[in-house]
């Protein structure tokens, strides 16, 4: 199983159901044929990520469905019984942690992986550059410590103690945008995992639930620091919830720094041409051992009710190239998920934080 049948003299063709664009995904397609003068053919059809589940569930029982699925990490675990097993046969463990990034490796079981990577997204730092050239500051903070002496420069308040302006949104979640990640972000990066696997391989759990805290001298104080920054009681108070979610302060000029993905970059240009900003790679824990940030990834998964395992394999395998992979990059505007293309390097000046990125998603 699983024999690249690139020689064959059928062209495979086979069905894809994802959450991504299908406009974007069809001209990616058409792009690989074009470059390598083929015509592998994939009927992709778009689907919503709220319903995806149930739907396949729902073909599936009726002896329908695709022959592989796009989908983000989210959906990984609710449909990995329906999922292919890609042996290490196949793809080798080693082979695949050094072809991929770490982030990837979510994909791997004992017996093979899941998924294929194909697209990450990850999270980085926006940062006003008239705001902190106004305030006197001379760059970006690369630490969460370096944070703490840039409040008094920017913060401002009324006369009644309301917010008016700040340096960084924490301590909420109703009005930041990526809490959630921003929050796990900080536990990653104190040594917590967040979620383990337990010892069969099959059944995952809460670093925060019945184990306790893992690494508890660490990640107590990174949750401390996050909430402290809307607590009134405390000299960095700077957020509270009555302020507008934090994606639209930024782009009112009254948030110094947005926590974002790296592809809400046009989406920053579009809103807001007036806004002087650049981009920066997530702060770090200073002194930690840990560098990370939060990644969106999606991957490739074959169907097991697919008729035909090595005609998807055989596409898969194509649209993952290095040569089609840079398609993706220039389409996308996202980094690859690559570790060969990563090292190559990239000369624009926001792809490369981008791809240094997606290095410690």
């Amino acid at each position: 199983l699983f024999k690249n049948n690139s020689t064959a003299e059928t062209t495979p063709s086979i069905t894809v159901w994802g959450v991504l664009s299908e406009t974007m995904f069809n001209d990616y397609v058409a792009q690989v044929n074009t470059a390598n003068r083929t015509q592998y053919i994939v009927n992709y059809i778009q689907k919503n990520q709220a319903t995806f589940e149930r739907e396949l569930t729902e073909e599936l029982a009726l002896g329908k469905g695709p022959d592989a699925v796009l989908i983000p990490q989210e959906l990984l675990l609710t449909i990995e019984n329906k999922l292919v097993t890609i042996p290490y046969t196949t793809i080798g463990s080693r082979d695949y942690k050094n072809t991929f990034i770490e982030q990837a490796e979510l994909y791997l079981r004992s017996e093979g992986s899941v998924g294929i990577p194909f697209v990450i997204d990850p999270m980085v730092m926006y940062w006003n550059r008239d705001t902190f050239t106004n305030a006197g500051i001379a760059t970006y903070p690369k630490t969460w410590d370096d944070f703490l002496p840039l409040i008094k420069k920017v913060t401002q308040k009324d006369v009644n103690s309301n917010v008016r302006k700040s340096v960084i949104a924490l301590g909420e979640f109703n009005n930041i945008a990526h809490a959630r990640e921003i929050l796990g972000t900080l536990f990653l990066q104190a040594g917590n995992p967040v979620t383990y696997r337990q010892s069969d391989t099959t059944t995952m759990a809460s670093a925060l639930g019945d184990r306790g805290f893992v690494g508890t001298a660490s990640s107590l104080p990174a949750l401390n620091f996050f909430t402290k920054f809307s607590d009134p009681r405390n000299a960095d108070y700077s957020w509270n919830r009555s302020l507008p979610n934090s994606k639209s302060f930024f782009l009112s000029g009254n948030l110094a720094t947005y926590i974002g993905y790296a592809s809400e970059l046009m989406d920053l240009r579009q809103k807001n041409p007036n806004i002087d900003f650049d981009v920066a790679p997530l702060p770090q824990a200073r002194g930690g051992k840990n560098r990370a940030t939060f990644g969106s990834m999606y991957g490739f998964s074959i169907v097991r009710s697919t008729k035909d395992a090595n005609a998807a394999y055989t596409v898969l395998s194509e649209l993952l190239t290095p040569s089609a992979l840079t398609e993706m990059v220039a389409m996308s505007y996202l980094p690859p998920v690559r570790r060969d293309m990563i090292a190559s390097g990239s000369t624009d000046p926001y792809l490369s934080i981008f791809y240094d990125s997606a290095l410690i998603s």
